[in-house]
């Protein structure tokens, strides 16, 4: 009888992880942040497992200038809520650029990641940039495509 291999989290180790590149510029928002939490989760990986973090680092460059489709810009709304009533607080797609420009890809990608402990983990390796500058220049990076 085979057993099922499972990854232990005394296996992995940062060596072990690949640091890959996106550059967003132009690309939709939904497309990038579905491929990043993808990789972020390592379910690209043979060696995937769902209780322990098995994924990789993403540097995304240029994650200021995504695009949504259609009239999204306008009409797209984020909303938050503080558990107090009437304290729901919305804000427009153009407001949080205004207020920071990589709000809405951590937001996306954040959203699209499993909702337990391990996502906050996984999170940590998603590297965020408005331009084309990152202090990562001397790590061996893999080109992620997105469509």
């Amino acid at each position: 009888m085979q057993n099922t291999w499972m990854a232990k989290k005394e296996e992995i180790t940062d060596e072990d992880r690949d640091w890959y590149i996106v550059d967003a510029k132009g690309k939709p928002l939904g497309r990038v942040a579905s491929k990043v939490a993808t990789v972020l989760q390592g379910k690209h990986k043979p060696t995937y497992t769902p209780h322990v973090d098995t994924g990789d680092f993403v540097v995304v460059v240029n994650a200021a200038d995504v695009k949504l489709t259609g009239n999204k810009p306008e009409q797209k709304m984020y909303y938050s809520h503080s558990d107090y009533l009437g304290n729901l607080k919305e804000k427009s797609y153009g407001e949080l650029l205004e207020e920071d420009s990589l709000i809405p890809i951590k937001e996306a990608v954040r959203r699209m990641m499993p909702k337990n402990n391990l996502a906050t983990e996984m999170l940590k390796k998603f590297k965020p940039y408005k331009g084309e500058d990152h202090p990562h220049v001397s790590r061996d990076f893999k080109e992620l495509e997105i469509e």
